[in-house]
Formats: C-alpha cells, sequence, structure tokens
C-alpha cells in the first residue's frame, strides 16, 4: 500500500523530515517541528543501503501485529494536538506497511531465484549471496550482497554490493553508449564520493580509471556499458558500471542497470556483474538473452577488460 503525500522522517537522515509526493522521495527537506523519536538499527541489522542509513521501531498494539517501519514520528490530529504514529499509512483505517516511502522492492514473479523490475519488464537472476532489498533507502535498487558492515569512512552503515535498475531520459538521438558514459561519472559519485545528507561513507573520489567497455545485449536488446575502477581516500575503493539498453515494454525508454561493488576480499566477484547481465530477461519473451560480449550485430565490438 502507497503511503499518501505528506512529511516523514528522511531514511537518509532522521534527525529532518522529507516530502513524500505518494510515489517517491522529492529533495525538500525540513526541521520537524515537533521532536521525532527514532532508534538506530545495529549495523548487521541490515537497514540501509552503501550510503544511507535506516530508521526501525517494533511496535506491538492489542489489535495490531509487529511491524517494522521506517521509524515514528509525531504528526498533528485533525484538532492540530500532536499524536503518535508509526510511520506513514494510507488511510486511518489501514495497518502500517512494513517499511517506509522509500521506492517498492521489486516482486520476486513467483520465482525466488529471480527478482522483477515490473516498470521496466526485466527480471534479474538472484545469485549465490544476493538478496532482495529489505530496509533499503537508496531508489530503485533490485538486490543487495547479503549483510551490512561500518563504512570506512564517516559513521554509516554501507553493504558490499547493490544492483540498481532505473528508467533514463534520453535526449533526441542518444544511443546506449552516451547515455551510459553520461551516467557513469554521476553512479560513481552516488556510490562512493558524498551522500544525500554530506557524509563521505568511503572518504571521497579520489580517481578512477576505465577497466572495461562496450556493446552488450541485455534482454534480446542491443546495449552499451561502461565499467570504473573508483579509487576512495578510504577503504579498498571498488567497481561501479552502467549498463543502459531500451526496454522491450512500453514505450521502450532506455534502462540503466548500475552494479556497485566493493573491491577487496570482502566484495563480490567482478564475475557476477557479467553473470547479472546474462541473466536479464525481458518479461514480455522469457527466451530472450544477454550478456558481455553477447553478439547483438555483424560489426566488430569492444571486450571488457577484466583486471
Amino acid at each position: 500500500m502507497t503511503p499518501p503525500p505528506g512529511w516523514y522522517p528522511d531514511p537518509h537522515a532522521p534527525h529532518l523530515e522529507r516530502w513524500w509526493d505518494g510515489t517517491a522521495w522529492t529533495e525538500h527537506r525540513r526541521t520537524p517541528d515537533v521532536p521525532t523519536a527514532a532508534l538506530h538499527p545495529s549495523p548487521d541489522g541490515g537497514a540501509g543501503t552503501g550510503r544511507a542509513r535506516a530508521v526501525a521501531l517494533t511496535t506491538a498494539g492489542a489489535v495490531l501485529v509487529a511491524a517494522i517501519v521506517t521509524g515514528a514520528v509525531f504528526l498533528a490530529g485533525d484538532d492540530g494536538d500532536p499524536q503518535a504514529r508509526t510511520g506513514p499509512t494510507a488511510t486511518a483505517s489501514a495497518p502500517a506497511p512494513e517499511t517506509g516511502p522509500p521506492s517498492p522492492s521489486p516482486s520476486s514473479a513467483g520465482d525466488p531465484d529471480t527478482v522483477e523490475d515490473q516498470l521496466n519488464g526485466i527480471t534479474f537472476p538472484l545469485l549465490d549471496g544476493w538478496v532482495r532489498p529489505e530496509h533499503v533507502a537508496e531508489d530503485d535498487v533490485v538486490m543487495t550482497t547479503e549483510g551490512t558492515y561500518d563504512c570506512p569512512g564517516e559513521g554509516t552503515v554501507c553493504r558490499h554490493g547493490l544492483v540498481i535498475s532505473r528508467t533514463v531520459s534520453a535526449g533526441e538521438g542518444k544511443t546506449p553508449r552516451v547515455l551510459a558514459e553520461e551516467d557513469i561519472p554521476d553512479a560513481a559519485d552516488e556510490a562512493f564520493d558524498e551522500d544525500p545528507v554530506g557524509d563521505r561513507p568511503y572518504g571521497g573520489v579520489e580517481s578512477h580509471e576505465v577497466v572495461g567497455s562496450g556493446t552488450v545485449a541485455v534482454a534480446g536488446r542491443a546495449g552499451y556499458f561502461v565499467r570504473w575502477r573508483v579509487t576512495t581516500a578510504e577503504g579498498p575503493g571498488g567497481y561501479v558500471q552502467s549498463t543502459v539498453f531500451p526496454s522491450s515494454v512500453g514505450t521502450e525508454s532506455p534502462v540503466a542497470v548500475r552494479y556497485v561493488f566493493d573491491a577487496g576480499e570482502d566484495g563480490p566477484p567482478l564475475a557476477d556483474m557479467d553473470r547479472i547481465t546474462e541473466g536479464i530477461r525481458s518479461v514480455a519473451d522469457a527466451a530472450s538473452g544477454g550478456g558481455v560480449g553477447s553478439g547483438i550485430g555483424p560489426t566488430d565490438r569492444p571486450r571488457p577488460t577484466r583486471p
């Protein structure tokens, strides 16, 4: 059930409130007029993404089962007096959702080994070591690695791997290659530089190196990918990849799939980027295939460089 528009605790900064427009977070934030009560989860509680904090609160009542929500906030009642509510609710009589307003988690499409991005009409293979997103504040995440850890930089909770799927706006004549090359700097900054509340979980990005790029078939559509090795001020750094291809549903708007992997021995294997790409399928055509290096035409294609 989608919560109605309103001010709710910001999952990135629980001491602030952020406007939820009924479908997604906006960039409007404010300091609450009344105190906001929040509990911070333990690092192994799975709350947050690689660059975000999450808030959890367990509430019990005589007529309600226990529900996990993003936090507790005092909302004004009809008479103007503050009253305690747990998380955003769609209606006064509806039960609180299990999580707060961040974008809905993708469905499993009835397959425990598959994650579905319904908006873009594709499914992803759920590899060993990867799970569906839970208590993830970052938008459009379709899967994460298991567990969390303390970030090497400014006190937030990080994950070793994220896969993000979103629709991108394509200007007239922009090819998947142009869109991927435009998206990769933003992907690197959002993953490893500064988060929305000004923290630097990895101390900031110091440099990057292009370690792979080329044409790629994804779900039977011709696309393009760019992969960077990112060096950060703290920690082992990581890898980020932007893969752009046209959707096979609706208006066939371009889809950008971002991969964010920690480097070092605790990060997921780079081969998972290729394995996930090769396993992406169109919901309209389950037999569609793809993958890094897959043939998509008679022209010569660059192969990815594997560090």
